[in-house]
């Protein structure tokens, strides 16, 4: 499995009251090599908390994270750092694309602390393949402010996997996008999903984007369910 949470729980104290919020409540899920799953829910339902877990972004209260069949409660901050940057690969609703950066230096970032120097070296090859991939090869030189929201996107999704990631994690990537850049993106990250055989979770509030990407779980009320 690259991806698996055993009887994960989140709660959260308010200082200034002691009272205890539980956000998720025993959600346990397993992801393989390049299989995809969506997460649906509404505002407040604990999905960004939930893939902030699974991007070792953030610690449980209790239960089990394991990626790529190791336990994370072993791994020191450097090491979950070192994971999160080579062997995931994370896509916002906002694209977070530097303004004084072109589209490649854009892309390029997660590869400035990479020690394989192998990978580092083949990395603008890659990302130009990638640009080409998504139809956005001529654009290699312009800054964000000039492209759109959809070809921002586009350039994050590129970007999320120039570290060749064994797992894409992605939070709301359509909620900021007019519904055609929407099922645009939707579209790339299924096609992306198949064509790099890389495991895949988006969570989403838009049912009709969770439906192209892979198996549906529902969580709401910090209970993750199938239906």
């Amino acid at each position: 499995m690259i991806c698996e949470l055993l009887h994960v729980h989140k709660s959260f104290v308010n200082n200034q009251s002691a009272i205890r919020r539980e956000v998720l409540t025993d959600i346990s899920l397993s992801l393989a090599k390049g299989q995809a799953m969506s997460i649906v829910g509404p505002s407040g339902s604990g999905k960004s908390t939930l893939l902030h877990i699974l991007g070792l972004l953030d610690t449980p209260t209790s239960g089990t994270v394991m990626f790529d069949g190791n336990d994370m409660a072993h791994h020191s901050v450097n090491q979950l750092a070192r994971i999160r940057n080579q062997q995931i690969g994370f896509v916002f609703q906002s694209h977070h694309l530097l303004p004084q950066l072109n589209l490649l230096e854009n892309i390029l970032l997660p590869t400035l602390p990479l020690e394989d120097k192998t990978l580092k070296k083949s990395a603008r090859g890659r990302a130009k393949e990638l640009l080409d991939l998504v139809g956005m090869a001529d654009k290699i030189r312009q800054f964000p402010g000039q492209l759109s929201g959809g070809e921002c996107q586009r350039a994050a999704v590129v970007r999320a996997l120039i570290n060749q990631p064994k797992l894409i994690l992605a939070d709301e990537p359509t909620g900021s996008l007019d519904e055609a850049s929407a099922q645009q993106i939707g579209q790339l990250l299924s096609d992306l999903n198949h064509q790099n055989n890389v495991a895949m979770i988006v969570v989403t509030h838009s049912l009709k984007l969770a439906n192209m990407i892979g198996q549906v779980h529902f969580l709401e009320g910090g209970v993750l369910t199938t239906k």
